[in-house]
């Protein structure tokens, strides 16, 4: 009797792991797509609509903080956290640059080259602070950094110029909001208010660039969703399983947001994959991964 009752609970609490997995994984794709979401959404508002970029930040940051605030609320964790000025200046230089890249660049080619500052940032500082990197690191890094090198030389394939370096910038911002966001806290209640002071200074570009203002209500619908679902949710949803995952599984799983942002483009954009893009894509994300698979290894 009492082997059949332990039994029964080794196959309950399995089952339950397993369920529990499969919520962590449904999850995380769920916050993979919303991620990639963002480049979709920009791309198709500021293409399809007459929004202006400006606009289309504010909008997107004022929602996203209102979404944020709401869940932070409702949630009431009981942990503090409200964010800073200079993380909020990185998070609107990411957005702003973001958009304005986006009005020339592809969907796909926006997020490739988004995601390779990104961690070509991060990878930077810890080598500023002393990390020291293995061979196969280093060999990973100079894939990465040859495949953006390869993606920006001249030809009839290569993405704008000046989109390609407003993104290179927001990927640097948004490294640097990344390494800031190391502080202690809630992450949900942090972002939240990062978000909210974010939007004083979107509010000064759109005042500024007043006189090429253009609302648009579809591209106005555009922007709340990337701001309130891909962005305010995204990162409620990503802040919950992210204790479920170790650093370096999830550093990993983020490798997938190109690729999907790349699909999403192909889908709803109609946009062509190109040669140089794909071998592009191949150096950078398969460097990236070296790197952060290297790393793992060192960690054990």
């Amino acid at each position: 009797m009492c082997g059949r009752v332990m039994a029964a609970r080794f196959q309950y609490c399995r089952k339950y792991k397993q369920m529990s997995a499969l919520r962590i994984a449904l999850l995380t794709l769920l916050t993979m797509i919303a991620f990639a979401g963002n480049s979709v959404l920009c791309r198709i508002a500021l293409k399809q609509t007459s929004i202006d970029a400006a606009t289309f930040t504010s909008i997107r940051l004022v929602s996203g903080a209102v979404v944020l605030f709401s869940i932070a609320t409702l949630l009431r964790t009981g942990r503090s956290g409200r964010g800073n000025w200079p993380s909020a200046f990185a998070l609107f230089a990411y957005a702003a640059g973001f958009s304005f890249a986006y009005l020339s660049l592809s969907a796909a080619t926006g997020a490739l080259l988004l995601f390779g500052a990104v961690q070509a940032t991060m990878i930077g500082h810890g080598i500023w602070s002393g990390e020291r990197l293995r061979t196969q690191q280093l060999t990973g890094l100079v894939f990465a950094l040859g495949g953006l090198v390869g993606l920006m030389l001249p030809g009839l394939s290569a993405p704008p110029l000046f989109g390609a370096v407003l993104m290179l910038a927001a990927g640097i911002a948004w490294g640097i909001y990344s390494l800031r966001g190391r502080e202690s806290g809630d992450p949900t209640l942090v972002t939240s208010g990062n978000f909210m002071r974010s939007t004083v200074f979107a509010l000064v570009l759109s005042l500024l660039l007043n006189s090429t203002a253009n609302f648009d209500m579809v591209g106005a619908g555009f922007a709340i969703a990337s701001g309130a679902l891909a962005s305010g949710l995204g990162y409620a949803i990503w802040y919950s399983v992210l204790p479920s995952l170790k650093a370096t599984n999830a550093a990993t799983i983020q490798l997938s947001v190109p690729v999907i942002a790349a699909l999403g483009g192909i889908i709803f954009l109609g946009e062509v994959v190109t040669m140089r893009f794909a071998l592009a894509s191949v150096a950078i994300l398969g460097g990236i991964a070296l790197v952060i698979l290297s790393k793992r290894q060192d960690e054990r």
